[in-house]
């Protein structure tokens, strides 16, 4: 999932419920992917189920989980200094206290954090969390414990996830795990195994749930969620072997994304992320008939050049994603397009980068997530290609990708001066207590004075000003999502 790479830290958990009568602590976080953000979710379901509630405060846990990712060797890191910090506490203050790896990072690295490096109680890949009451009650008696392996069935729809971080407006709903893409940078197949979805009448059910909870938007999450298909249960790739009543009836990506749009009129719904090679004309059309259906697609390319993106095993060419571009304008034209980029790939030429760059004028993105290729252990392209792109050109390319973004980023946004959009009110602003900030439909950011209104709020918004990733406008009433 690519979009999902930014490294992000969810700090200290916040519930917005708590179970009566639970006494352990459990401090959880999260680095990487929205997935991880999401898994962590269904862990903290877990452990309250095991009498923990989350904490805030590092030192009073009895437990506490790191929620890993591998994507880029920076990620690693970033975790390697939080095992530091919890075991200075644990040290210190909380001898107690047990320390847990969870997800990609775990699953790459498995014994190791055990045996060589002994920073850590316990080891649990992706698929193993239901597993996680037996792993504590062996780390209890004294023994280190380990399960990372991966799943051909799992997806967690049997579990109510726990809701962290949450502003109690928008949620996360995994719909798929795994991937079947092998590009060659990428570590999520091997961390995260075959692609599988999970049966529809179990999300429908999450989001209902989160309805009735005053959510009111939901984000359908996958590492690719065009490959959603479910037939009864297994792994994708082995559809063709499904029998013929499993096959007809089979629900794909463009037909669950109808269903929650037809179930939940009143609810906003994102997705993420897509792949270009598996994106049908069927989705877009299902975007462009519903309203509640948010008219924004994250569309990852990685690079502008045909070589490259052989190099990488991108299941398309540059000309085949411009006519998928080309589609989405048509189909949705007021719809936003994003980005993942790499720079600096093996072999990648100053030819190559053009190719990007000028694939880049061609879409005009709104904004995107542009990185320095990362060798990843275990992936083909660290196996058979030499990292030979100098640390400094990586950078130079990488500066140049994101600047252009930046010019394109504000282009798009002056787009909508002079213009109404409809937002929903996620936060108070980061820069003032008298500022709301929410999303439009395309998923920009929208700022506007408080006034009377308040977090969960549909609005109008008149838009006075823009940079290059922000709205600035002024309130001009509820919208129709509010009102009806």
């Amino acid at each position: 999932m690519e979009k999902e790479i930014e490294e992000q830290k969810q700090g200290s958990s916040l519930v917005l419920e708590q179970k009566a009568g639970n006494t352990k602590k459990l401090f959880i976080e999260s680095y990487g992917c929205a997935m991880n953000f999401s898994d962590s979710e269904i862990v903290a379901s877990i452990m309250t189920n095991e009498g923990y509630n989350t904490t805030t405060i590092l030192e009073e846990a009895d437990l506490v989980l790191v929620n890993t990712c591998s994507i880029r060797d920076k990620a690693e890191q970033t975790v390697r200094k939080r095992l530091e910090k919890y075991n200075a506490v644990k040290r210190e203050v909380n001898p107690k206290m047990k320390v847990g790896v969870l997800g990609c990072m775990a699953e790459r690295l498995k014994e190791k954090f055990l045996d060589e490096e002994k920073i850590v109680d316990m080891v649990v890949g992706p698929d193993a969390y239901k597993d996680l009451p037996n792993l504590l009650r062996e780390v209890e008696d004294g023994r280190d414990a380990i399960n990372v392996i991966l799943s051909k069935e799992e997806t967690y729809g049997d579990i109510s996830p726990v809701r962290l971080m949450s502003n109690g407006v928008t949620a996360l709903v995994s719909i798929t795990r795994g991937c079947d893409n092998m590009c060659t940078f990428c570590v999520v197949p091997f961390t995260r195994g075959r692609e599988r979805s999970r049966e529809p009448q179990s999300i429908l059910g999450e989001i209902s749930d989160l309805w009735n909870k005053g959510f009111k938007e939901v984000t359908l999450l996958g590492q690719n969620v065009d490959s959603y298909l479910w037939y009864g249960g297994g792994l994708k790739k082995d559809f063709e072997k499904a029998t013929e009543m499993q096959q007809a009836t089979a629900v794909d990506f463009d037909q669950l994304l109808e269903m929650v749009a037809i179930q939940f009129p009143k609810m906003r719904i994102r997705f993420s992320t897509s792949n270009p090679q598996d994106m049908h004309e069927s989705v877009l059309h299902v975007i462009a008939k519903y309203p509640n259906i948010c008219k924004h697609v994250h569309l990852p390319v990685q690079s502008g050049s045909d070589r490259v993106l052989k190099a990488m095993n991108r299941l398309h060419t540059r000309a085949e994603y411009m006519a998928l571009i080309d589609k989405i304008k048509t189909i949705l034209p007021e719809s936003s397009i994003t980005q993942d980029m790499i720079a600096g790939f093996p072999t990648e030429t100053e030819e190559d980068h053009q190719d990007t760059l000028n694939l880049m004028e061609y879409v005009k993105y709104s904004f995107g997530y542009m990185y320095a290729y990362s060798e990843r252990p275990g992936t083909l392209a660290e196996r058979k290609m030499n990292d030979d792109v100098p640390e400094e050109t990586k950078q130079r390319r990488l500066q140049e990708i994101v600047d252009l973004q930046r010019k394109h980023g504000l282009a798009r946004t002056q787009e909508f001066v002079g213009k109404t959009v409809e937002v929903l009110v996620e936060k108070v602003s980061k820069k003032s207590d008298e500022q709301l900030s929410g999303r439009n439909s395309q998923s920009l950011v929208v700022v506007f004075p408080r006034e009377n209104y308040k977090i969960g709020d549909f609005v109008n918004v008149k838009i006075t000003n823009c940079t290059s990733g922000t709205l600035i406008g002024e309130a001009i009433g509820y919208s129709d999502m509010q009102i009806n």
